[in-house]
């Protein structure tokens, strides 16, 4: 019982992150384009980073190809579809980019939570090898989530969203991450055989938002700062997972 406290007590805190982010673009006001360029782009490089570096060699790592390749597959296509949902077309008229910021809030945020789940079992699956394990697993979460918070908040404070809605949301969200954890826990002994699956699954969702929405609207704002941001984020994130590898 101690120690299923222990794995949900730390994937909360590693989700929140989440919350952490999203608090500091809050209080730094609303950006400037270039700033906000360099925000996408540098959440866009981040997650490039996890699903390259992190999620897909895990996924190949742990579960059979077929496994590994449906997922991809279905987290692109939930994430079309979720593009498509939110993007409802009832309009003729192209979307304003107040629309266009809001939309782009929700499908981060549908992509952080999705990926917040395995990295909850993740979690509670390196707790139950060694303690040492399962804390620097939920350390470098926590380090993943706080830019993913960054870059919900961004887009929907551009959008003039309220705060307190950009707040519960980001709270939604970080809870995902104990949630993960719960089901690891629940479902441990079986947990290697789907936990590829929702890896990959994570990966291609991620990968869709990246370039089918982070980086066109970056680039929108300013092309030479969303490059910069793409960079830098993704080569940070990258020696850090490497790093943690190590």
């Amino acid at each position: 019982m101690q120690d299923i406290l222990e794995i949900l007590r730390m994937s909360t805190i590693a989700g929140l992150a989440t919350t952490l982010g999203s608090i500091i673009v809050l209080l730094l006001g609303k950006p400037e384009e270039r700033v906000l360029a360099t925000l996408l782009a540098g959440a866009g490089g981040v997650m490039l980073a996890v699903v390259a570096v992190d999620l897909l060699p895990m996924a190949w790592e742990i579960g059979p190809p077929v496994q590994v390749l449906l997922g991809i597959g279905l987290g692109l296509l939930f994430m079309k579809a979720a593009d498509h949902q939110i993007n409802r077309p009832g309009s003729s008229l192209p979307l304003s980019r107040r629309q266009r910021l809001k939309r782009i809030g929700l499908l981060v945020a549908s992509g952080i939570a999705l990926h917040d789940l395995p990295e909850g079992m993740a979690i509670a699956v390196g707790q139950e090898a060694t303690p040492e394990l399962g804390l620097l697993i939920a350390l470098a979460i926590a380090l993943h989530n706080l830019p993913e918070g960054m870059a919900t908040t961004t887009p929907l404070r551009m959008a003039n969203i309220r705060t307190w809605k950009i707040l519960l949301l980001n709270l939604g969200i970080a809870f995902f991450t104990p949630l993960g954890a719960f089901l690891g826990i629940v479902g441990l002994q079986a947990i290697q055989n789907s936990l590829a699956f929702f890896l990959a699954f994570a990966a291609g969702a991620m990968a869709f938002l990246v370039y089918a929405e982070l980086w066109p609207l970056a680039r929108e704002r300013h092309p030479h700062y969303a490059l910069l941001g793409a960079v830098i984020g993704f080569i940070f994130f990258a020696l850090l997972s490497l790093v943690h590898s190590a």
